[in-house]
């Protein structure tokens, strides 16, 4: 009769090991943690300190935002401000040619009746006009431009005319409306242009102007040299490299 082998039980337990398992890697995770803070803590690093450092720049960031946000807010109400004076600008420009025209005609009106009511008169000499006006840029940046025109009389008379001209830049300073006469747009500084022509004559002035104006209109007058002829004024639109 043979004896049976000895019975051996063992448990099977793997929920338990996994456990440990987890427990194992929890500890050293935790372990490994501690030891990093005790670095930090031995490098001089404050957690605490950190944190409350980090608090105040994310406030910081959002204050900031916040001031971007109204920054670009007051930028897009001037960006419309300014496209709204542009454009009233350029609708008074506008009116400013309409008038010019309207009294280059009232003028010749004038004359003609003049010329009917007095015929001495109206046999004199006509009055010297500034025509193809012009505003060049020189050099921008540092606001340097060329006035660029033309003297001519309508009759061809005998003899040469003289005089000089005035010349005057009308515009905006400081929120002010401001006139720079050509002394303080010239170097060397000049209080008048001479002219001596028969029939016309090409005049071309470089101007500079002050870095806090800005230009709108040149008003030109002439300043005949003869006795008894009274000097005549034409004012243009500042509008630089315009045909």
């Amino acid at each position: 009769m043979e004896i049976p082998g000895k019975l051996v039980v063992r448990t099977y337990a793997p929920a338990r090991r996994w456990m440990m398992l987890a427990s194992a890697l929890l500890l050293g995770t935790v372990a490994l943690y501690l030891a990093f803070e005790f670095g930090r803590q031995k490098a001089g690093f404050d957690g605490i300190q950190a944190a409350q450092q980090r608090s105040e720049l994310e406030g910081q960031i959002t204050a900031l935002q916040a001031s971007v946000h109204d920054l670009q807010v007051q930028l897009a109400a001037a960006d419309e401000a300014r496209i709204a004076q542009v454009r009233e600008r350029s609708e008074v420009a506008k009116t400013i040619g309409e008038l010019q025209a309207a009294l280059g005609r009232a003028q010749q009106d004038l004359e003609f009746y003049r010329g009917i009511a007095n015929p001495v008169a109206a046999a004199k000499p006509p009055s010297i006009r500034v025509q193809q006006f012009q505003v060049l840029t020189s050099d921008a940046a540092a606001r340097r431009y060329t006035l660029r025109f033309a003297l001519n009389r309508a009759a061809r008379p005998d003899e040469s005319s003289s005089g000089t001209l005035a010349v005057a830049i009308e515009g905006e300073r400081a929120g002010a409306a401001t006139s720079v006469d050509l002394s303080a747009l010239t170097d060397p500084k000049l209080k008048e242009l001479p002219y001596s022509f028969r029939y016309y004559s090409n005049i071309e002035q470089a101007v500079t102007l002050p870095a806090d104006f800005r230009a709108e209109r040149v008003t030109i007058e002439i300043r005949p040299a003869r006795k008894g002829t009274a000097p005549y004024r034409q004012t243009f639109v500042w509008n630089p490299d315009a045909p």
